[in-house]
């Protein structure tokens, strides 16, 4: 169960038998204000179970929460990379001329005056709203508690790593994913493209994480 090869399965089987959450703003009540979150795809599998396609987590104390509903329901690209990501395939998928102003900053004063000619806002909310629509009916989530930062960053870490390096653990060929503009997205299959390549998660580590996340 624990060798290294291994671990990517492993780590599949203990999030599919976590408590699972299908997004609702009512639920944000009963999951930890700190804590690592591991979604899962409508259609994405690993050996008859639920493929992992993200792992994440949050730097400011007590947000959870809110970073699930940054993700799933706040309608601004441009505070959640998960968003962007998800309109870069929804566009590119469509053929969309957009594609290359989805990109563009638009938050600062600075960025306004800027960009402005480029951005078109209507379109966006229009964008927007499919993306919270895919997410809503087709990702679910599960979540463990861990409240010291350092920890959260650690273990988020070495997951992303474990599940990325993994050879096989594979996306299907109808993934959304595959639409992306990002190499690193099409070739790991997760909805990121940071810490693929950090340090693994070696046996010893496994045991102990396995432990926490079993013991809460």
């Amino acid at each position: 169960m624990n060798n290294l090869g291994d671990i990517s399965t492993d780590l599949h089987i203990i999030f599919n038998h976590l408590k699972r959450y299908n997004y609702d703003y009512s639920i944000l009540k009963e999951i930890p204000k700190n804590g690592i979150y591991v979604l899962f795809e409508v259609g994405e599998s690993h050996k008859n179970l639920n493929r992992i396609v993200r792992i994440g987590t949050h730097t400011g104390e007590n947000q959870l929460p809110s970073r699930l509903f940054q993700h799933f329901e706040n309608e601004n690209q441009r505070r959640s990379i998960f968003r962007k990501n998800i309109g870069r395939c929804i566009l590119n998928k469509t053929h969309s001329n957009y594609l290359k102003y989805w990109d563009l900053p638009f938050t600062s004063i600075i960025d306004k005056e800027k960009n402005f000619a480029f951005i078109d806002l209507e379109f966006e909310k229009n964008v927007e709203r499919q993306i919270s629509e895919y997410l809503q009916k087709n990702f679910s989530f599960c979540v463990f508690e861990i409240n010291s930062k350092d920890d959260r960053l650690y273990w988020e870490s070495k997951i992303i790593a474990t599940i990325a390096q993994a050879e096989n653990v594979k996306p299907s060929p109808c993934w959304l994913g595959n639409y992306s503009p990002l190499k690193k997205i099409k070739l790991h299959g997760l909805w990121q493209i940071q810490g693929l390549y950090g340090p693994q998660i070696n046996p010893i580590e496994f045991e102990n994480l396995k432990k926490m996340i079993l013991c809460q």
